[in-house]
């Protein structure tokens, strides 16, 4: 079971949606990081179902309790374990799948692999999962700020609604002044309207969030196998609802010559070494180059329905089934906190690393 991530800075997360609660152990945190439940509960506070129409009306607090690894308020270099009560359980809204596999879900590839699965809610393949990824991720980030690093996400389109401008020319101070978390409000408005009208079809829609790390020193990334860009998509593809990644350019930096795609060099009036574009998202030979981090995610419509779909049951008979419960219409405003604690974890661990690559 692959339910570890990281190298140095390691987390290994625990529990499932219906069971107790969600946790995390972060082992590798070094000592002397200031950190506090007020902090990590801000960070779970904008994940957390229920906080707005938009999202899944399921209703829990969150609440973390740090049961180990801080003293003080600052971390011992110990592990530190965090754990989230489940408290909104409605085991009985799965009953009717005990013996389906729902169109795009989990259930087929659980029972398949193990022989056995966890029906409520998804058991450990739920989205819910990832509020231990959030806490680790709100640690992670005090390390990072120590050391003047921060990150930020936010929605960039929601269906075919797009924002029309790049990061660069936003203000991503707005970013969670609506519930849709688009920095640029007139987008924003549509993007709402866009889900509602999801909600109202009892359907689903996708859309993508962008990524950006800022004040990133060069010198992150561990060629070969762990290039900065290679072990960000393999975080971010870990996340529920991920169907693609793209680093910098991305797909639409094919379509410019080489003359123009390339990064030139230059030292700036302090005398740093800096590029007069960043096509390549602040990475060479998948290490850091001291330029801003750049990516997008894409994240499919969510897979629960509450509308008829055919699909069949364990014993291969055809059936229609319709969802029940609490589901969102759209996973990105969640989404934007995940997306930012795993961008948070995969930096906290290469910055670990590379302060072990030189005497």
């Amino acid at each position: 079971m692959s339910n570890t991530f990281g190298s140095l800075f390691r987390i290994t997360t625990f529990g499932e949606s219906h069971g107790a609660g969600i946790g995390v152990i972060i082992d590798g945190c070094p000592a002397g990081v200031a950190v506090d439940a007020a902090h990590i509960q801000a960070a779970l506070d904008r994940r957390r179902p229920g906080q707005s129409d938009l999202t899944t009306p399921r209703k829990e607090a969150d609440t973390v309790h740090i049961q180990s690894g801080l003293f003080e308020g600052v971390t011992t270099g110990t592990p530190i374990s965090l754990f989230i009560p489940n408290a909104d359980q409605r085991s009985d809204d799965y009953s009717h799948i005990a013996h389906a596999y729902r169109a795009s879900h989990a259930d087929y590839t659980y029972d398949v692999k193990y022989g056995r699965r966890d029906y409520r809610g998804g058991g450990r393949s739920s989205a819910r999962e990832t509020a231990a990824r959030v806490a680790a991720g709100a640690v992670a980030a005090k390390l990072l700020a120590h050391f003047g690093i921060d990150t930020v996400a936010y929605v960039s389109a929601v269906g075919e609604v797009e924002v029309p401008l790049e990061y660069t020319e936003l203000d991503l101070s707005l970013t969670d002044t609506n519930p849709v978390r688009c920095p640029h409000p007139e987008t924003a408005a549509l993007m709402e309207a866009r889900i509602r009208a999801a909600q109202a079809a009892h359907d689903t829609v996708g859309g993508i969030i962008t990524g950006v790390a800022r004040h990133v020193p060069a010198g992150l990334g561990e060629p070969v196998f762990d290039k900065l860009p290679a072990v960000l998509g393999h975080a971010l593809l870990s996340i529920n609802a991920v169907k693609g990644f793209e680093f910098g350019s991305g797909f639409e930096g094919t379509k410019l010559p080489g003359s123009v795609h390339n990064d030139e060099f230059y030292t700036d009036e302090t005398g740093a070494v800096r590029t007069r574009t960043n096509h390549s998202g602040g990475s060479q030979g998948g290490i850091s180059n001291g330029q801003d981090i750049y990516f997008r995610v894409a994240f499919k419509p969510v897979a629960t329905l509450l509308q008829p779909q055919q699909t069949i049951n364990d014993q291969g008979e055809s059936i229609t089934l319709v969802g029940r419960g609490r589901h969102d219409a759209c996973v990105l405003p969640r989404a934007v906190p995940i997306v930012e604690a795993m961008t948070q974890l995969v930096l906290a661990d290469l910055l670990l690393r590379a302060r072990a690559n030189q005497l």
